[in-house]
């Protein structure tokens, strides 16, 4: 009995494993069919085949805990075109990833915010140790939704990290990751590096 016990957990942590990557591999694959429908898109469909991503891994999925804050000012947000995004801090996350007691913090684009759209977005762009190596140096971002928090709690999943769109080409204003979202650790996790020739606009 025990021995059927010990394969049935094994057969549906195998199922939770494959479905897990099901899941992963569609939401890649909606994210490749966005550029070629952007007409502000730097990537065309020729460019897909050079955007890699790490096999997904569940254990990078993690439920944080959020501090909403409060009376948080209006800051600058550096790009990368050395220009600036007003943004403001909207919550610290608490959380636990390979071990390690993470704190990273939310923000809301006030530009973005303005719009019925994205009037819930939240941005979480960070860096971490395998910039320059395996993935961009500018760092990667992930895309919130304020109506995710539940019970104060949100579910951030490294696997959907993207690269911004500077990864692929200049002329493009990507915010640059503020030092308080540098994690000491490598996310092995999410999009690598992109091995395209790197556009240049006119």
């Amino acid at each position: 009995m025990k021995l059927i016990t010990i394969l049935l957990l094994l057969i549906s942590m195998n199922t939770f494993a494959q479905s897990y990557a099901d899941q992963i591999a569609k939401h890649r694959e909606v994210y490749k069919e966005d550029f070629i429908k952007d007409n502000r898109s730097p990537l065309k469909k020729g460019d897909l085949q050079n955007l890699h991503f790490y096999e997904a891994d569940s254990a990078y999925k993690v439920s944080a805990e959020v501090e909403l804050l409060k009376n948080e000012k209006v800051f600058k947000m550096p790009t990368f075109d050395g220009s600036s995004s007003d943004y403001y801090r909207y919550a610290h996350i608490n959380f636990s990833l390979n071990g390690k007691a993470i704190q990273m913090t939310l923000y809301r684009s006030i530009s973005l915010s303005t719009n019925p759209v994205y009037k819930d977005h939240l941005f979480l762009p960070f860096t971490d140790e395998t910039n320059n190596k395996e993935t961009y140096g500018g760092g990667r971002y992930i895309d919130l939704d304020a109506k995710e928090i539940n019970n104060n709690h949100i579910e951030i999943d490294f696997n959907k990290a993207y690269n911004p769109y500077c990864a692929y080409s200049d002329g493009y204003r990507c915010p640059v990751p503020p030092e308080e979202n540098d994690l000491q650790l490598a996310v092995k996790a999410g999009e690598k590096l992109y091995t395209g020739e790197k556009k240049h606009q006119k």
